[in-house]
């Protein structure tokens, strides 16, 4: 048995041992406590930070072991990983170690693999979603203070947040997003009123939140002042590069388990879902090279294909499978149900960047087509 087998096994037989047998409830204080419990069993039998280096706390594991943990994750039906701690495991926690100061890293990352903070995104505007270089929210320098005022939209699990990563102008002489900066936000500042959001599938994980005269200490700034937009960079390529390879694996088995679910006589059917399992082993494939060529530092652009094939994958396989159980069907009603993750699957052609901008960067950034109109 190699070593890439032992751990497996290990992974394997903790998972089997501890992952919960209820379901994380909806309600918003249940949701918290649940992500927070769950994250502090992993750190404590040793499976939390498995991709952060030794020094920032992780385990400093190859990217091959955390594809085999990933795997064994979604295998061993694990809860869902793009639960109210996925900003602060996959956004928050890798920027500061690649971004952050010492102090920063060591303020921050210890509470957030201990399972004792929630962070949520505060990037997305009501006229800067994808575009992330028109965003107006500003913050001015007065002292050793940020003085912050504006607004923030579709910031996940804001509500229940203990920090928030926010993305505001700095400097509002410039037109680029070098004025941009990238501040460590405390969610209980005095001047924020957080606003939450519903969205057609029923689910409140969405909020805008609002900041008049919110003060943050200079020294939140991560990356430097006005350097936000490469720190910003840093973070989306986290987010749609390995960010994902767990939900995309899960997907994955879930199409293979409706495909033997799927009778013989719906041969149409059938087909849809065959060709639906070769596309997300292909996609699972590409998400795995990305994995393994960014293994020495941050994901590049390639991340794009990925997010955008899994966003893409993610609607046609949510809505099959209310093709082939039925609207009513156990597996679809509920607030687990198959009906929930197809109306949340709109949302994945949006978030983190929209299908036509993922189009952009893979044609920009990739294949060195020429720009588009800006």
């Amino acid at each position: 048995m190699t070593d890439l087998d032992s751990f497996r096994c290990e992974a394997r037989d903790w998972l089997s041992a501890n992952v919960p047998i209820v379901k994380p409830p909806h309600d918003r204080a249940g949701a918290r406590a649940f992500a927070l419990d769950w994250q502090r069993v992993q750190y404590e039998g040793g499976w939390a930070g498995l991709s952060w280096p030794r020094e920032a706390g992780g385990r400093g594991l190859s990217v091959t072991e955390q594809i085999i943990w990933c795997e064994e994750y979604a295998r061993a039906g694990a809860p869902n990983p793009l639960n109210p701690l996925f900003v602060a495991l996959n956004h928050a926690g890798p920027t500061l170690i690649t971004c952050g100061t010492d102090e920063q890293r060591a303020d921050h990352l210890p509470p957030i693999l201990r399972g004792e903070v929630i962070w949520c995104q505060g990037f997305s505007e009501p006229n800067a979603g994808s575009d992330l270089a028109s965003l107006r929210m500003r913050g001015r320098v007065e002292g050793d203070e940020l003085i912050v005022d504006g607004q923030k939209i579709w910031s996940s699990y804001a509500d229940i947040a203990d920090v928030q990563e926010l993305l505001i102008r700095t400097d509002p002489l410039a037109r680029t997003g070098a004025a941009l900066s990238w501040v460590i936000c405390p969610m209980d500042a005095a001047g924020i009123t957080v606003r939450p959001i519903k969205t057609m599938a029923g689910a409140y994980k969405y909020c805008e939140v609002f900041y008049d005269a919110v003060r943050i200490p200079l020294g939140n700034v991560v990356g430097g002042l006005n350097n936000g937009w490469a720190t910003a960079m840093s973070t989306l390529a986290f987010e749609r590069g390995t960010a994902s390879l767990g939900l995309l694996i899960a997907l994955t088995m879930r199409i293979d388990a409706m495909l033997l679910d799927c009778p013989a006589d719906r041969a149409g059917l059938r087909n849809g879902l065959a060709r639906l399992r070769a596309e997300a082993a292909a996609v699972r494939a590409t998400a795995y090279r990305v994995a393994l060529d960014s293994e020495e530092g941050v994901p590049d652009a390639s991340g794009s294909i990925v997010r955008l094939s899994f966003a893409e994958l993610s609607q046609r396989a949510t809505a099959a499978a209310i093709d082939l159980y039925g609207i009513d069907a156990p597996e679809v009603i509920g607030e687990h149900g198959l009906g929930h993750d197809y109306l949340d699957a709109f949302s994945e052609t949006i978030a983190g960047g929209t299908s036509e901008i993922q189009r952009s960067i893979i044609g920009e950034r990739l294949l060195d087509l020429p720009k588009g109109p800006r």
